[in-house]
């Protein structure tokens, strides 16, 4: 009997071939459209900021555009991708593909037809069947345009060599020993694992040992600085003090934890107060969408005086920790309280 021979456009599974590159996140270049998919949103943005960051490198004047495809408004694409009266260069993002609305996946099949020159079409598909018309229409080469995969990286394997490319990028050293340690206290969070990687490297200025991470994470396989900043914001006092005796007990340094507490009260204080999508104003506030959105949770409940007073005793405790309080551990604890009462202790 002879073989059925696939449609095409079609794999013989009766799936949709295809055609176009797919690129890891730090793949990424230009192209008329391109599809950022997958579930790890930290890389999707570092993917969409460089992106961004080479284009602006290479003409300042481009304009950059923010769209969210769950609200979409008919007419929407058309007008932000018509060319200005001094055809400056578009940077279009738009969010929440896998959320879109009916309209946006009509307009946006019709915009591929005959893509707008000198305009980049970003998508964020964050996973879902929503759009299937639209992301097989895109990967059968529709468009022209390229895919950046951006999966959730599962497997420590996977992590350690995230953290590898981070140092190696950065022409820094670290040895086996250290990543590994890095790699496993950070394994449930790859935003934060990034950020102790930017850390150490902002901290140390030779080589990067085992031992340097042990004085900045020790113990953080299972209660780490982050655990118990997280747990004093959310205001669960009692288990942000349980978790850092865990830390402590384990060999953990209050130095880390209360920069830990300083990384997060940093980023609170800069989007506090502040409009707009996430898009925009993270590009604004030079921060990633997904930093930007912690914030704004971390920030439920605050008012300003309560920051600033938080802020302060941040200030207070770095100081306590770094030698001016004969018990750095009472500093953090201090610190905790202030925290988990939203700057009302």
């Amino acid at each position: 009997m002879a073989v059925r021979k696939p449609a095409a456009g079609k794999t013989a599974s009766g799936k949709s071939a295809v055609t176009i590159p797919q690129l890891a996140w730090n793949q990424v270049r230009p192209a008329p459209v391109v599809l950022v998919s997958g579930t790890e949103s930290f890389l999707a943005d570092r993917a969409i900021r460089r992106l961004r960051d080479f284009l602006k490198g290479e003409d300042p004047s481009i304009e950059v555009v923010d769209v969210d495809a769950d609200s979409y408004a008919a007419g929407e694409l058309l007008t932000v991708a018509s060319p200005s009266l001094f055809m400056e260069p578009r940077f279009i993002r738009v969010n929440s593909v896998e959320k879109c609305t009916d309209s946006f996946i009509t307009e946006t099949l019709a915009y591929l037809e005959d893509p707008a020159e000198n305009t980049y079409l970003v998508l964020r598909h964050n996973g879902g069947v929503r759009g299937k018309k639209l992301l097989d229409a895109l990967r059968g080469g529709l468009g022209g345009g390229v895919e950046i995969v951006c999966a959730e990286l599962k497997k420590d394997a996977e992590k350690y060599d995230f953290a590898v490319a981070e140092f190696k990028t950065a022409g820094r050293r670290i040895t086996p020993g250290a990543l590994r340690a890095l790699v496993a206290a950070f394994s449930d969070d790859l935003a934060e694992l990034a950020s102790a990687c930017q850390q150490l490297m902002d901290d140390s200025s030779s080589e990067i040992t085992e031992t340097t991470v042990e004085r900045y994470y020790g113990g953080r396989v299972e209660s780490n600085a982050f655990k118990v900043a997280d747990a004093a914001l959310a205001g669960r006092r009692g288990e942000a003090l349980i978790t850092l005796r865990h830390a402590l007990a384990s060999g953990a340094d209050p130095v880390p934890i209360v920069a830990a507490f300083a990384m997060k009260m940093r980023t609170m204080a800069k989007v506090s107060g502040s409009h707009g999508g996430s898009g925009q104003l993270a590009s604004q506030l030079g921060m990633a969408p997904w930093q930007l959105d912690r914030a704004r949770r971390d920030l439920a409940g605050w008012s300003e005086d309560g920051l600033a007073r938080a802020i302060e005793a941040l200030a207070e405790a770095d100081a306590g920790v770094k030698g001016a309080s004969r018990d750095p551990i009472f500093a953090v604890e201090r610190l905790i309280g202030v925290i988990a009462s939203r700057g009302r202790a």
